[in-house]
């Protein structure tokens, strides 16, 4: 069951409901659900269908999401399941817009995951304006955050998470855990608007570090969560430290959270490879 003393949110990074049942299993308890394109490329309907010489009509590949997402969605009534719109490098915002507004119909508790690019920010800016709740995703830096924070103001809490990956900043050879503790640092200063969810995790560490750093949510995926909770869902104490394993550090910037969002930089080659990364993986289902 939930340790008494865990303030942070748990969620599975997974595209499927088999995964969902085993971590309720597991764990006794789950806070949410975040998927994308990716994960639902290895889903085990997916899988089947693929390996068998077929694809899915667009449609029918909509049709599998919302189906997951609403089993999903039942299996954690109290707390939020993230669907990401597709969006390609030249996706505009209203076509994400139109996406998204489909999709937070789906179930009540749905996140709707924005990339955090120019277009992605355009668009959750207008959709918090529409109430509906969002997710921004492909998040690498300090500054992104910031426009994240800057672009969504005046959501209420629990309203807007923000999604750094801290694994393929790892992936090459940057401390991501160095960005969790700079945004929760940065966001100190303002509002509370914004929730920080660790993202991208790899390893039992990275968990654990998540935690340790007050992070409001942590996304993993089965096969960490089921290391913790084999382990008895250890939390860490006055003593952890975090193992950086010789990765560089990003250091912390003094930030002003008052500008336009447009005034931050913005740009990231993670985000823009994320995005080229999703869509491939989505398109790679559809015949």
């Amino acid at each position: 069951m939930r340790p008494a003393n865990l303030k942070t949110r748990i969620f599975l990074d997974g595209g499927s409901l088999d995964e969902t049942k085993q971590v309720l299993s597991l764990l006794g308890f789950l806070d949410g659900q975040t998927t994308n394109p990716t994960l639902l490329s290895k889903n085990p309907g997916i899988r089947e269908r693929l390996e068998g010489g077929e694809r899915l009509k667009e449609s029918e590949l909509i049709d599998f999401y919302r189906d997951l997402v609403k089993r999903v969605a039942a299996m954690v009534p109290e707390g939020s399941v993230s669907i990401e719109v597709y969006a390609e490098g030249a996706t505009r915002a209203e076509a994400m817009l139109e996406q998204g507004r489909e999709m937070f119909r789906w179930i009540p508790n749905a996140h709707i995951k924005f990339p955090t690019s120019a277009e992605g920010l355009k668009a959750a800016s207008i959709a918090i304006s529409e109430g509906i709740r969002v997710n921004m995703t492909l998040c690498f830096s300090q500054s992104q955050a910031a426009a994240v924070y800057v672009a969504t103001r005046g959501a209420g809490r629990g309203n807007v998470f923000v999604s750094p990956f801290v694994g393929r900043l790892d992936d090459r050879g940057e401390n991501g855990m160095d960005v969790i503790a700079n945004i929760i640092r940065m966001y100190g200063k303002g509002d509370g608007h914004v929730e920080v969810l660790t993202a991208s995790v790899r390893r039992p560490d990275h968990l654990l570090a998540g935690i340790k750093l007050g992070s409001d949510i942590v996304t993993a995926p089965l096969e960490v969560l089921k290391d913790w909770g084999e382990r008895g869902l250890p939390l860490p104490d006055a003593d952890y430290r975090y193992e950086a394993r010789g990765l560089k550090p990003i250091p912390y910037r003094e930030i002003d959270l008052s500008k336009d969002w447009h005034d931050y930089d913005i740009s990231h080659e993670l985000t823009d490879r994320g995005v080229e990364r999703f869509s491939k993986d989505w398109n790679s289902l559809i015949r």
